[in-house]
């Protein structure tokens, strides 16, 4: 039975978060003159109506603050550490629909912070302390190309804005994650990966997709009081499996099909990703057994391989050199083909067109994946996807999800192209047409010298039969160390 509160955030967390900026900001000289400024997020309307999606709030401030109400500002004063809210005055008929506001003492003690202002206050309050200078958010991110949440307000232009220091420096923050956030990430992983259970012991053929989101998203909120997902949930079977991000989740299961189940709950904005791939009636097909171990093989060679001073983009060249050998081994390519010609003619691209993996934390594609002045974006075909190209250090999260898919439409161009055709078994590679694809996806954190797995679902083609056969499948998160 689920608790009434299922894992309680402790302030400290948030504490830690805004002493470590400060720290950093006092050794580049910021003095009790600075002020880090922050914008929380503002209800969204649904397209012009009155009614918003649900909140979610900014994950810059939610991440130094755990502050979940819409319209708030905040700010560190990084020579003392000082926190400060700033909350907007609701008028009387708030109370009505959405609840009397609590006192600005109420928020104080509940939040944790230093001190808390109305936002009408701001400009008074930050003369009054003598504040000079006020660092904003100014930034892209680098995987949605959108804008930051830079704060502004009444009376600004008063203050020396600075905007080019705090956006990758926080960026840069997130990346390393503190004890705390591993223990948070890890309940929210358990939670996920027994959702994920779940659902893979539920699936049966004549079921809907969208039944298998459902059976997800209710056991994500019903035990973790996970109300929001991650990201869409993405539940694809057949040769939907091969749509890297379907959409739809709306087909009837089909006997001898594979299920691609990429789902995962968030919980105060921190994100799980885990992705399990199974037949939909429980028993692996020669041909399912065949795709499924070589993507299970990359995955497991790359935590192999895994640890501080390890560079991504080695990780992501490794999984596909391994899925190439298992691919050409099975007859899926010619005999004038090798490993090594299938790499240099980047044709994995082919079979694995997106990037091992991604960062995680408080957003499930998380930022600080190209840091100014750090590695850039490569443009190889087979590795132009990745979302980072780090070395990798103690504290990172990421995922790591290797793929194999058999799309049609890349399929269909590549036969066409007489330089890579060559090399394709057009005959075999038809034989898995509208076979979809598989995915395995776990969430890690780099330590001293490996990785901690929190994601615990089944992996081996025995686990994963055992489990729908109704058998109970219990795992504690994996250290492997290399």
């Amino acid at each position: 039975m689920a608790t009434i509160n299922p894992y309680t955030i402790s302030r400290d967390m948030y504490k830690e978060q805004r002493q470590r900026l400060s720290d950093t900001l006092k050794a580049t000289g910021a003095d009790d003159t600075v002020a880090v400024f922050l914008k929380g997020a503002s209800d969204v309307p649904r397209n012009y109506s009155d009614t918003n999606f649900f909140f979610r709030q900014d994950s810059y401030l939610e991440y130094l603050f755990g502050y979940e109400v819409q319209d708030c500002f905040a700010a560190i004063l990084p020579g003392s550490a000082t926190s400060i809210l700033f909350v907007s005055r609701m008028p009387e008929a708030h109370a009505v629909f959405m609840g009397p506001q609590p006192s600005l003492d109420f928020i104080k003690n509940a939040s944790g912070v230093d001190e808390v202002h109305f936002v009408d206050e701001i400009n008074k309050v930050f003369t009054d302390k003598g504040i000079k200078t006020i660092q904003v958010l100014s930034g892209i991110n680098a995987d949605s190309g959108l804008p930051m949440n830079t704060a502004s307000f009444e009376g600004d232009s008063a203050f020396t804005i600075e905007k080019d220091t705090i956006y990758e420096m926080l960026s840069n923050q997130r990346v390393i994650k503190t004890q705390k956030e591993i223990e948070l990430l890890t309940w929210i992983n358990g939670v996920s990966s027994r959702a994920h259970i779940d659902v893979m012991q539920k699936c049966k053929p004549q079921m809907s997709q969208h039944q298998l989101e459902a059976m997800f998203s209710f056991h994500c909120f019903f035990h973790g009081g996970m109300r929001q997902m991650s990201y869409s949930c993405i539940c694809a079977t057949g040769n939907s499996c091969a749509v890297l991000h379907y959409p739809d989740n709306d087909k009837t299961i089909i006997d001898g099909q594979m299920a691609l189940l990429d789902m995962g709950g968030e919980y105060h904005n921190y994100a799980s990703d885990i992705t399990c791939s199974f037949p939909v009636n429980g028993k692996f097909s020669d041909s399912q057994r065949i795709i499924y171990n070589a993507v299970l093989d990359a995955q497991m060679q790359v935590f192999r391989a895994l640890k501080p001073g390890a560079k991504w983009l080695d990780m992501h060249m490794l999984a596909l050199r391994v899925m190439a050998g298992h691919l050409l081994k099975n007859g899926f390519f010619t005999a004038e083909a090798t490993v090594d010609i299938i790499m240099e003619k980047h044709i994995m691209r082919l079979f694995q067109p997106h990037g091992l993996g991604h960062l995680m934390g408080m957003e499930v594609h998380d930022v600080g994946g190209y840091p100014k002045g750090g590695s850039v974006r490569p443009t190889t075909p087979d590795a132009k996807g990745l979302r980072t190209t780090r070395v990798l250090e103690k504290g990172v999260c990421i995922t790591v999800e290797p793929g194999m898919y058999f799309n049609q439409v890349l399929l269909t161009a590549a036969f066409a192209d007489a330089d890579i055709a060559k090399y394709l078994n057009e005959a075999k590679l038809r034989e898995f047409w509208e076979f979809g694809g598989v995915r395995i996806e776990d969430d890690v954190i780099i330590t001293d010298d490996g990785i901690l797995n929190l994601t615990c679902c089944p992996r081996t083609v025995e686990e994963i039969e055992a489990t729908m056969a109704g058998a109970p499948f219990t795992k504690a998160p994996e250290v492997i160390s290399n």
